[in-house]
């Protein structure tokens, strides 16, 4: 007669109970169907052998699946070849090009790109100086005359002199030579040089009607109407206060004429006419 107390036969070393990770899917079939028949066996004793039993199925139950587990993980391990070569993953190709790019991109390229062409503001052209016009004769001169007083007004500017200097010039010029170029009867080689007119007054030539012996230039220089002015201006600067003179003084310093108050008569002509040449922008 069978005792319940007696546990159902041991699962002994023989009964194909293998611990190694090694051990093959047949194996730890018969395996667990082993422990479930003993499990059942079990069940018939006491109380306390079946919780006994109890613990024991659950512990080999998990013990098993861990073994499984972990037999699968050292299998797929122990199929990786250490001595294989290791490929390298190279980013795709596109996605360095696109890296390359913007990291090349430069503050100033961003900026000119972002910037829509049509809101950039259009350069500020420089204004160009009006040119100057040549005025329309004032006073009762003639074109020829009013191209010398010109003449006289645009050095005067170069050197800088005030208007008043250019007032008294241009006045002078009209009681020497009546504002004409003149060359001089005396001295034919003057004649070779444009003129407007032949004087006689010893050798006294152009505008202001200079003489060559008293050395205010050579024949060829005084007949150029800037050179002429040039001189005149020079030598009315070196006239202490000829600012403050009356202008028929400050001609007749430079001058030295025997007839020094005619230059007064000409003095308003000769403003008139400047201040059209100025407001012509000259």
């Amino acid at each position: 007669m069978r005792d319940d107390r007696t546990l159902h036969p041991v699962i002994t070393p023989g009964d194909g109970v293998v611990h190694s990770d090694d051990t093959p899917s047949s194996n730890r079939t018969t395996l667990l169907r082993s422990a479930g028949s003993y499990a059942r066996g079990l069940l018939r004793g006491p109380a306390r052998a079946r919780i006994a039993l109890a613990t024991g199925v659950v512990c080999c139950l998990g013990l098993t699946a861990v073994a499984e587990a972990g037999g699968e993980n050292a299998d797929a391990a122990a199929r990786v070849d250490p001595t294989a070569p290791v490929e390298r993953v190279e980013p795709n190709a596109a996605s360095r090009h696109h890296d390359r790019d913007r990291g090349s991109a430069t503050p100033a390229a961003t900026a000119g790109a972002a910037a829509d062409p049509d809101t950039r503001p259009a350069p500020k052209k420089a204004r160009k100086k009006p040119r100057p016009v040549d005025p329309a004769p004032v006073a009762g001169l003639d074109n020829a005359q009013m191209e010398n007083a010109e003449a006289i007004v645009r050095t005067g500017r170069r050197m800088g002199m005030p208007e008043r200097a250019l007032v008294i010039a241009v006045a002078t010029a009209m009681q020497e030579s009546n504002l004409y170029n003149v060359a001089s009867g005396v001295l034919p080689e003057s004649q070779d040089y444009p003129h407007q007119g032949v004087g006689w007054d010893h050798d006294s030539v152009g505008l202001f009607q200079q003489r060559s012996s008293s050395g205010w230039g050579e024949v060829g220089q005084l007949m150029d109407p800037e050179f002429a002015t040039r001189q005149f201006l020079a030598a009315l600067a070196q006239v202490p206060g000829w600012q403050q003179m009356r202008l028929t003084d400050a001609a007749q310093a430079v001058q030295i004429s025997a007839f020094p108050e005619h230059y007064a008569k000409h003095e308003w002509r000769a403003a008139k006419v400047v201040d059209a040449i100025l407001a012509a922008g000259q």
